[in-house]
């Protein structure tokens, strides 16, 4: 194998692992989403878990995360602005990574 081919494996494995880890930074995010929802309507325990599985399902409906944010603000009603259901989503991306940091 010659260098440059070495380069290329060395790329592709660090897109994959970066592709895999911003997929699972996703998913905890929206599951942390899905329990501070479930904690502003009340819900706690194991129906609250339950809740945070339908949110990370929710992310599967199409690209993007717009189909989150309808299931919360449809399940929130009026409770919280959009505005502040956006920035909570935003920053617990962060938390999320931070998370999985800390977890390696």
């Amino acid at each position: 194998m010659t260098t440059f081919d070495d380069r290329e494996n060395a790329f592709e494995n660090k897109f994959a692992h970066d592709q895999e880890m911003q997929f699972r930074a996703e998913a905890r995010r929206n599951k942390l989403m899905g329990l501070w929802v479930a904690d502003i309507l009340g819900k706690t325990g194991d129906e609250a878990e339950a809740y945070a599985k339908e949110v990370v399902k929710a992310d599967f409906e199409e690209a993007g995360h717009e189909d989150v944010m309808r299931k919360v603000m449809g399940d929130l009603g009026d409770r919280v602005a959009e505005a502040e259901v956006r920035r909570k989503y935003d920053a617990l991306l962060a938390e999320a990574k931070g998370q999985l940091l800390n977890e390696s």
